[in-house]
């Protein structure tokens, strides 16, 4: 597969808390010169990157990193992001309801952000480190049932990233409309290529370039 390809897979990442605007700046331009499919950044930064760079796709994370957020403030946020000129938005569940066993709570807010989300891409990070098959499966009712574009693995700041048993659970068990994101762990350019193929749209990760161009 060629670098060209992967590039457009890749929602080229930068969510630490440190980071400063020229290391956005810098991701920025490597997403431009290399035509990844957006960038994920910050909230904060999200005004700014799309003042200087008007064309080119933002994402960013809702209720990040641990998703015990209310619903309320994931909507506030998203409507702000939104405001702002995101057109992606990555939620977070709420992980505690879903060790409580209230599903459809989880799956009532993802229809709630799908709701103000509308003509937007959303994107559910269900953070499989933490959850059991079970909860896994479970969550991919929720997703498809909610109507969200994606599932997506992880965060990146659990205690572990996307595996290739997921994704291939995910594909079982989630609708025809719904497509999986990989975020977190992807290693190099062989993971990438893997990942792909097991049938992820987009991965997440802030080291595409580094592996594809080293």
């Amino acid at each position: 597969m060629e670098n060209k390809e992967i590039f457009k897979h890749i929602d080229h990442t930068l969510l630490k808390a440190y980071s400063s605007y020229e290391d956005i700046k810098t991701l920025c331009d490597e997403a431009v010169k290399n035509q990844t499919a957006s960038v994920c950044i910050p909230q904060t930064y999200i005004k700014r990157v799309k003042d200087n760079y008007p064309s080119l796709n933002v994402c960013t994370v809702i209720g990040f990193p641990l998703g015990y957020n209310s619903t309320k403030s994931k909507i506030v946020e998203a409507e702000n992001a939104m405001e702002d000129g995101a057109s992606e938005i990555d939620m977070v569940i709420n992980i505690s309801d879903v060790k409580n066993g209230d599903y459809q709570k989880v799956e009532d807010e993802i229809k709630a952000l799908r709701k103000t989300c509308q003509g937007k891409i959303l994107k559910v990070i269900v953070e499989t480190c933490y959850l059991t098959d079970d909860e896994k499966i479970e969550m991919c009712k929720a997703v498809t049932n909610a109507k969200a574009n994606y599932i997506k693995t992880s965060t990146g700041f659990g205690t572990g990233g996307a595996k290739m048993e997921d994704i291939l659970l995910f594909k079982k068990h989630i609708g025809e409309d719904v497509k999986i994101k990989a975020s977190g762990g992807v290693k190099s350019k062989e993971d990438l290529i893997a990942f792909i193929e097991a049938g992820c749209d987009r991965i997440g990760t802030s080291s595409a370039v580094k592996m594809l161009t080293k």
